[in-house]
């Protein structure tokens, strides 16, 4: 199944909490993501995100706004995405891209003084690349050590806004 209908961005809700529980992700995934229900801590700094499609719960993610964003960018309108992952039973159903295509808007409308999204990548995980590459993420040409080596910092900009 290659098409997508009704593919939303909602913030995380208490609701939500068992879907994500039983998120499943094959090993070779898990090395380079963290599974949701270990990324649920709010605060008005640290955004977890949820992926639905026709109202099922597929996918998962954060958005950061804290001084940890510093690490990876020197603008101070930009947020940082991580632990993207796809539930295992909904991979290869496009459910990423739709996702990460809809985060532009999301992102527009949720926070409207972010002007920039970036994210560390693992070298070696040439599918999330891949996926960042395909909806308008560039190399910045920077690098950071991780638990599992080299990671490329990625950086996506919101054209609507300008970049500072």
């Amino acid at each position: 199944m290659k098409t997508l209908y009704e593919v939303e961005l909602q913030f995380y809700k208490p609701e939500n909490f068992e879907s994500l529980k039983a998120f499943i992700l094959p090993e070779e995934q898990e090395q380079f993501t963290a599974l949701p229900i270990e990324m649920l801590e709010i605060t008005h700094e640290r955004h977890p995100i949820v992926i639905l499609s026709k109202n099922e719960l597929v996918g998962f993610f954060v958005l950061h706004s804290s001084a940890i964003v510093k690490e990876y960018t020197e603008n101070p309108h930009s947020m940082l995405l991580t632990a993207l992952s796809i539930n295992y039973a909904q991979q290869g159903k496009g459910y990423a891209k739709k996702g990460m295509e809809l985060l532009k808007g999301f992102v527009d409308q949720e926070f409207p003084e972010c002007n920039e999204i970036v994210l560390a990548v693992n070298k070696r995980n040439i599918p999330a690349q891949k996926l960042y590459e395909k909806v308008g993420y560039k190399d910045t040409n920077r690098r950071k050590m991780g638990q599992l080596g080299e990671q490329l910092i990625l950086r996506l900009s919101l054209w609507n806004r300008p970049f500072i």
